[in-house]
């Protein structure tokens, strides 16, 4: 089908959310038994870290979280916190205090005053429009307001309610004053974050058939594999412990071209395979053989492949072995790790 589809369904008893654009599919999230990016609680503060800036705190359940980059805190003493990515296993969560209050139209920042319109907004009046809207409304004390992006295509009513709603949550955490270690606000499941990440879609479908009709166990299977085809082309996509290795083959094409061919179609596909299968960290590519002269018309390739994905990713650049380095960030949990828990 041409056009974009947002797929609301449910796998095993857990939430699944996928996006599809022209008939294939674009990004796929599913519920984990992991608490939600976006989960703020009242934490602990346990262990500073002398020289690194950094800190543990204690979380419900037993669980630790780490603070990069934190001073003035002493031990003992609480502190609110907001998870911001996946812990791989035996590690703590990644938290920070820096929290926000993020819905499809409007973000609420603690402790950053301000009211600002996304910059993605370019039409002036539009800008002003969402300017006076958001000046209609008293915020928490301290904190400041983010027009989205997302807001451009809603009406008057829409931001104000989302605006409300926000402002209503945000100054209800803020105020609390307790000291035990406790949720606070459970983070987003992967359908509000469809929502309020996702582009509107031409249709959305939530239905019961939708699993099925959008043949989703197909596209599980698929991203439970490996193996990614590119066209005669192929390659591999294998996390391990400390890095996710992609390693590029050429098939049965035996053109001068094939190494270079393969490189390419991996680097447009690869944002869309790391983002459906939940990949994140060091990610190694080991390419199919190319010309040293046509490394800099790849890497513009894959540039611009990033440019259009949602979760921040570093290209390192190359490696004396030939090879090619990210950093991306663990906004999400691995899908195989989720699809082992069920």
């Amino acid at each position: 089908m041409k056009g974009t589809a947002a797929v609301l369904t449910h796998f095993k008893g857990r939430k699944l959310a996928a996006l599809f654009v022209d008939g294939q599919l674009q990004d796929l999230m599913l519920d984990s038994s992991m608490p939600a990016t976006g989960t703020i609680y009242r934490a602990t503060i346990d262990r500073i870290i002398k020289g690194s800036g950094g800190l543990f705190v204690k979380l419900p359940d037993g669980q630790r979280g780490f603070v990069r980059n934190a001073k003035g805190y002493t031990p003992g003493s609480s502190i609110l916190v907001q998870v911001t990515g996946f812990a791989e296993d035996g590690k703590a969560v990644p938290v920070t205090p820096k929290i926000m209050f993020k819905s499809r139209f409007v973000i609420v920042t603690a402790d950053a005053p301000g009211r600002n319109v996304s910059r993605s907004i370019k039409d002036e009046e539009e800008r002003a429009r969402l300017k006076t809207i958001a000046h209609e409304f008293e915020l928490p004390p301290g904190c400041g307001l983010i027009i989205r992006s997302h807001a451009a295509d809603a009406s008057d009513d829409e931001v104000a309610n989302d605006i409300a709603e926000m402002t209503t949550i945000a100054g209800a955490v803020l105020a609390d004053t307790g000291t035990d270690v406790v949720t606070l606000l459970d983070g987003p499941d992967v359908h509000m974050r469809a929502w309020a990440e996702w582009p509107k879609p031409d249709v959305t479908d939530n239905s019961d058939e939708a699993f099925d009709a959008f043949d989703l166990a197909d596209h599980l299977d698929a991203l439970s594999s490996p193996v990614v085809k590119l066209g005669a082309a192929h390659a591999y996509i294998e996390p391990t412990r400390a890095m996710v290795a992609v390693d590029v083959n050429t098939g049965a094409d035996g053109s001068l071209a094939a190494g270079l061919k393969a490189n390419i179609a991996l680097a447009r596909d690869l944002p869309r395979q790391l983002r459906c299968r939940g990949l994140g960290g060091q990610i190694t590519l080991d390419l199919a053989p190319m010309p040293k002269k046509d490394r800099r018309a790849w890497e513009q390739i894959l540039k611009s492949a990033f440019r259009a994905d949602s979760i921040d990713t570093a290209l390192a650049g190359w490696t004396p072995l030939g090879n090619f380095e990210l950093q991306r960030k663990r906004e999400r949990l691995p899908l195989a790790q989720i699809m082992a828990e069920l």
